[in-house]
């Protein structure tokens, strides 16, 4: 099954999302892009996540043309921003769906709250991408 997971700058919530979805089951073909690829990953993100025991450091941050084109089963986007500029996809897309999280990368405050806010956001993406694989994607494999 092919997943492509679409953020604003595909830095942290995609990045997150994606490694997430990897880890579920290893027949899933997961990717992730940005409409607005910042072309490197948030050194927040990648550090919560190894802290879940999931390393995404080896991610690399795409445009979402790269993507353009090609055959997904799903497409999700996972910001407002994604969701209101996603791109019209010229390959079949059998399922589109918007699962959006607030970006992390954005809060201000202590190191602490911040870090809090990434650990926050990792637990939701994580939760809300488990129960979409156990209910919807896990039974069509």
């Amino acid at each position: 099954m092919k997943i492509l997971i679409l953020c604003t700058g595909n830095s942290c919530r995609s990045q997150m999302a994606h490694g997430f979805m990897e880890s579920f089951d290893n027949r899933l073909h997961v990717f992730s892009a940005g409409t607005e690829a910042s072309g490197r990953l948030n050194e927040k993100a990648v550090e919560v996540m190894k802290d879940a025991g999931i390393d995404i450091s080896h991610h690399t941050s795409d445009s979402v043309e790269k993507y353009m084109g090609e055959e997904w089963d799903y497409v999700i986007t996972v910001c407002g921003g994604a969701n209101e500029n996603c791109p019209v996809f010229t390959g079949n897309v059998k399922k589109r769906l918007h699962m959006g999280f607030d970006d992390p990368s954005h809060v201000t405050g202590t190191e602490e709250f911040i870090h809090s806010e990434f650990i926050r956001v990792r637990d939701e993406i994580n939760e809300g991408f488990y129960k979409l694989y156990k209910e919807e994607i896990e039974p069509r494999l």
